[in-house]
């Protein structure tokens, strides 16, 4: 009779083992919302409500539905897509994330009320595979990617997951794929994960069912102009992000209005919009890159400036690596405070304005030669120096993604098991 009784008590946390989860875990969250804890700043992975890797299953694709590969010298940014991707769903009522896998690149199919097609529920990262010279596939700095996308996740109301899972399933995606990853210097394989909201239901509120998935795109230069500067277009009339805004965070709802003035700098001959906030013209971002500026001050003491991660600006993997880099060098003061087009404007005029540079994940680091504002060409003699500094960031950078020595930034993706 007792053991008929334990054999029922088993059974029972059994059938309902998803939902004693889900109650455990509102509890957990609830107790850190009475205590106030920040979950920008100390957000938590718990294993047991994220997927993992040991539970990923492959399907392969057939011989008839792979796709003939382009040719390096032909490749443009986010326009061809290899044979497979990755996906695992999330669904609150059946306990959290569910099983990952790798299946044959396809359409994705949502319900016509989804979260992600009326209220923008959805964030995405950009990182990237690179071949070194040695024949190993690495991929750069994916544990910072992995952290800002949990931190869009908080921000947007959909689940965080453990980054660690996350990016083992991306390794195994790129290995079955790897004879997409182009075998160049010039080129590399693009790796976007996204996070979408997929709830059948109008309203808004926190998404309880969820979409995650990987793609994979060969890439090369992400412009197209030969003369590897880029000219921005700079209207302060125009505000990308605000102070307790989202500008911060990597969510498809900070680019899309972009667009429409994106056009208007290209009307003018501009690459690029450098986005600047304020009464005082503050320099934020310059179109999807971070911006850096390298000058001589008063003193005579050579600087390299950034805006501060103060809400109004992504914090960049690139960003980040490019001050690390800065600091171990030691050959120039590094800061990160606001910057103001009156303060460029001046050292332009002063001859003390050495160069000027965006930095990001698509284009890595790219020179400036000018800036239209408010009715006048500002010329960046970024280009005029013969061993200017944004091509030796440049430089180092893509030693070490390629692979041309050992660095804990460049991650063989058969390392990580």
């Amino acid at each position: 009779m007792a053991m008929n009784a334990k054999q029922c008590a088993c059974r029972w946390v059994l059938q309902h083992q998803h939902k004693l989860k889900q109650a455990a875990r509102s509890c957990h969250l609830k107790v850190k919302e009475v205590l106030g804890i920040d979950e920008y700043r100390n957000y938590e992975y718990d294993n047991e409500y994220t997927f993992k890797y040991s539970e990923l299953t492959t399907t392969l694709a057939e011989p008839k539905q792979l796709r003939a590969k382009p040719d390096v010298s032909e490749l443009k940014f986010g326009q061809i897509f290899t044979d497979h991707m990755f996906k695992v769903f999330y669904h609150k009522a059946l306990g959290g994330w569910q099983k990952p896998e790798i299946i044959p690149f396809e359409n994705i199919s949502l319900h016509p009320a989804a979260k992600v097609l009326h209220y923008a529920v959805e964030l995405f990262e950009g990182l990237k595979a690179y071949r070194g010279v040695d024949g190993k596939i690495r991929m750069f700095r994916p544990d910072l990617n992995m952290q800002r996308m949990n931190l869009s996740a908080i921000g947007s109301g959909l689940p965080t997951f453990d980054g660690s899972e996350l990016i083992k399933c991306m390794n195994r995606l790129i290995q079955i794929d790897q004879e997409w990853v182009p075998h160049s210097e010039a080129s590399s394989l693009y790796i976007r994960p996204t996070l979408i909201g997929v709830d059948g239901t109008l309203g808004v509120a926190q998404s309880e069912s969820a979409l995650l998935f990987t793609i994979l795109c060969p890439v090369g230069a992400y412009f197209d102009d030969k003369n590897d500067s880029v000219a921005l277009f700079a209207d302060p009339s125009y505000t990308r992000a605000w102070p307790g805004g989202c500008g911060d965070r990597k969510m498809g709802s900070n680019y899309g209005p972009t667009i429409r003035v994106q056009r208007k700098a290209l009307r003018k001959g501009c690459q690029q919009v450098l986005w600047l906030y304020g009464e005082d013209h503050q320099v934020t971002e310059v179109g999807t890159m971070n911006i850096f500026i390298f000058y001589v001050n008063e003193r005579g003491e050579r600087i390299l400036a950034t805006p501060p991660l103060n809400g109004l600006i992504l914090p960049g993997v690139v960003r980040q690596s490019i001050l690390q880099m800065a600091h171990e060098w030691g050959e120039f003061q590094i800061q990160q405070r606001t910057i103001t087009m009156n303060e460029v404007i001046r050292l332009q005029e002063e001859n003390r304005l050495l160069e000027m540079f965006g930095s990001g994940t698509a284009c890595v680091v790219s020179p400036i030669s000018s800036i239209e504002y408010l009715g006048r060409i500002l010329p960046i003699p970024t280009m005029e120096h013969s061993k200017p500094l944004y091509n030796r960031i440049r430089e180092q950078l893509y030693a070490i993604q390629y692979g041309h020595f050992e660095h804990p930034w460049a991650v063989p993706i058969d390392s990580v098991y």
